[in-house]
């Protein structure tokens, strides 16, 4: 099959090779996907360039998220699976073969079925990005009557989290950097933007809440943020963070936080429990169903054009997705 992987660590174009690999062979309780479409996420490129920890295997294909049919399954996978248009997620996580490549085995349930409307990009989208938000939104409860605030509501994962919130009842806020991210957002249903570039981000959310403040943060900067989280999360708020690149060890205000009974959730897509994992994989599609999502594609390149894919997603000037087509 045609593939590419990297060795080491390093730039895109140092380090990625593009060849061909034995095909792979489900195993026991695994089905082979024919992908056709790769998504490239922020956590793909840190990783190759080494922002996460060692090497594990002598070479990795990368890429978690992708989306295409099932043409082969293992031992105990029912036939019937076989011609399955399927999202996949994990593919790239703690294991050798991600989706940049023709083919990936991963075990049975981490192929799911994608609704007919939904094409393969939009299936390389979910895994990470709509998954992430899904956990934010919803791992407290409804947000039905509630005011949500999105951090980077013009990010993947917060342009996600900004349509699941409005999808679930809420009211949603979000900050941008610009105009264009605003329209952006706004564009996903958020109910007003705020850029953080030029105004009090505190002081514009307590004005659009008339003093109240908000119910839940879905927080792409954590430590960055705390200030201002504290100012404007109401009494028993909770904070659902993915992300403090700018403040990776902040410094934390415990008792201001327990008197006001916060709770802080930590969220990391790749080991969802069992139970919200199979809640997002539901909701997501019935929304995909309904049409309810908009999957916005910043960028498309073929497979031997993967560095420039990998070089996009670390510009962070997109709107969008960037997606790896496999011919």
């Amino acid at each position: 099959m045609r593939a590419a992987w990297y060795e080491g660590f390093g730039p895109a174009r140092e380090v990625l090779q593009l060849g061909d690999k034995p095909d792979p062979e489900p195993g026991p309780g695994e089905v082979q996907v024919r992908l056709r479409a790769s998504g490239v996420n922020p956590s793909d490129v840190k990783t190759r360039a080494g922002g996460r920890g060692d090497l594990a295997f002598d070479h990795q294909i990368p890429h978690s998220d992708g989306a295409g049919e099932i043409d082969a399954v293992g031992a105990g996978v029912t036939g019937a699976r076989v011609g399955e248009r399927v999202w996949v997620y994990n593919a790239a996580f703690r294991r050798p073969g991600g989706t940049a490549a023709h083919y990936t085995v991963l075990p049975s349930e981490q192929a799911v079925a994608l609704p007919g409307g939904a094409g393969f990009d939009v299936g390389a989208c979910l895994g990470i990005p709509a998954q992430t938000a899904h956990r934010c939104v919803f791992a407290d409860g409804p947000v039905h009557g509630q005011t949500v605030l999105v951090t980077g509501g013009a990010g993947a994962v917060g342009h996600y989290a900004v349509q699941l919130a409005k999808w679930g009842g809420a009211r949603v806020l979000a900050t941008v950097s610009s105009e264009r991210k605003a329209e952006h957002a706004r564009a996903a249903g958020a109910d007003g933007t705020i850029d953080y570039t030029r105004a009090d981000v505190a002081k514009a959310v307590l004005d659009a809440t008339d003093g109240a403040g908000v119910d839940r943060i879905v927080e792409v900067e954590f430590g960055g943020n705390l200030a201002t989280t504290q100012r404007i999360l109401k009494t028993n708020g909770v904070i659902a963070a993915y992300g403090s690149m700018a403040e990776p060890e902040p410094t934390l205000p415990f008792y201001p936080l327990m008197f006001a009974g916060i709770t802080l959730r930590m969220v990391l897509v790749y080991i969802l429990p069992e139970t919200a994992r199979a809640a997002a994989i539901a909701d997501l599609t019935e929304a995909l169903q309904a049409g309810a999502l908009q999957h916005p594609i910043a960028a498309r390149y073929p497979l031997d054009r993967i560095a420039d894919a990998h070089e996009a997603v670390e510009a962070d000037d997109k709107l969008g997705q960037v997606i790896v087509e496999i011919e």
